[in-house]
Parts: C-alpha cells; sequence; structure tokens
C-alpha cells in the first residue's frame, strides 16, 4: 500500500475562528499519536488569519482513512463543521 498525502487549506468562517484556534493544538497532538500517521502540520496563514495551511501524510489509505473516521467523531469534527476545506489527496511513495 502506498503512502496518502493531503495538502491545501481550510478557511474558517469569523464566528468560528477562537475555537479552531483554541482546540487545534489538541487536534494536532492526537492525530500526530495516531497509528500510520507521519506528517501532520496544520499552520495559520501570516496574512489571512481565517486561512490554516494544512500538510498531511500516512503510512498507507487505511491509517488515512481512520483517522478521518475519528475526526469526524472527535470535538475537532463538531468545531471545525463549517470550515470550507480545499485539499488535494495524492497517493504514492
Amino acid at each position: 500500500m502506498s503512502k496518502i498525502t493531503l495538502q491545501g487549506y481550510i478557511t474558517v468562517p469569523d464566528d468560528d475562528l477562537a475555537s479552531v484556534q483554541a482546540e487545534l493544538p489538541q487536534h494536532v497532538k492526537l492525530t500526530q499519536k495516531e497509528d500510520g500517521c507521519l506528517i501532520f502540520r496544520v499552520s495559520q496563514d501570516a496574512e489571512n488569519q481565517n486561512v490554516f495551511n494544512v500538510y498531511e501524510a500516512f503510512v498507507n489509505r487505511v491509517a488515512f482513512e481512520k483517522h478521518q473516521q475519528r475526526v469526524r467523531n472527535s470535538r475537532w469534527g463538531k468545531i471545525a463543521e463549517n470550515v470550507k476545506r480545499h485539499y488535494q489527496i495524492s497517493e504514492g511513495s
């Protein structure tokens, strides 16, 4: 199985910005501890506070899908339900 990489950004509505900023460190910490997570970085854009750049890499599609499932059922998933996601997902070594 090949490595899965996700990169792109999210845009956060003004009304959700404070909650996203508060919950993000915990979301990153939990994700980085997941089996199969190689890299998980999320950083707030220097020019637009509502944009967060995202880069993720997982050992394979199974690990990536497990991550997606955990996120859907997490506190982060509820807090980030209104963000707009702009991602590219690629598979390969």
